[in-house]
């Protein structure tokens, strides 16, 4: 169970991971020793799973997020866990989700540009037997971040 320094530690963490103990010390009012042991206390308890950059996707040339809609006549755990290889190693996406409803995957890729996304989707169905294939392109993102919104009793 999380308590409030656990929160305030992991809210500091999750908009700048960056922090030296010492600034993070600073933020939540503690001294760098204390918040290095919750910290390591966080991950070793896999409430961090990893610290990580967020790099700017258009400065890299990555401006195109496309979000792909499968579906499929497979549904057996074999060809899952096949499929799910497959769209792992594919780097350009982002987020790989099993669905309920019409939609049985959906996909966020991130591509340099139409196409770019026309390249990927002919790997994509060369690769899996798919029934159905929808994209949707991203004409603005409005709002994106990584930040949880955490509160005490979560966990």
């Amino acid at each position: 169970m999380l308590d409030r320094l656990d929160i305030e530690i992991l809210t500091a963490l999750q908009h700048n991971a960056a922090l030296s103990m010492a600034e993070l010390g600073e933020r939540v009012g503690r001294s760098s020793t204390p918040c290095w042991k919750r910290v390591k206390r966080l991950e070793d308890e896999g409430y961090i799973e990893r610290r990580v950059a967020i790099v700017n996707r258009k400065k890299v040339g990555l401006p195109v997020t496309v979000f792909v809609s499968l579906k499929t006549g497979q549904h057996d755990e074999k060809w899952l866990t096949s499929f799910a290889a497959l769209v792992a190693a594919m780097p350009e996406v982002q987020e790989f989700h099993r669905m309920s409803g019409d939609v049985d995957y959906l996909l966020k890729v991130v591509t340099s540009s139409i196409e770019g996304y026309d390249r990927f989707y002919k790997q994509l169905i060369q690769l899996a037997q798919l029934s159905g294939v929808s994209s949707a392109f991203s004409m603005e993102q409005i709002k994106s971040t990584t930040a949880l919104p955490l509160h005490l009793g979560a966990g």
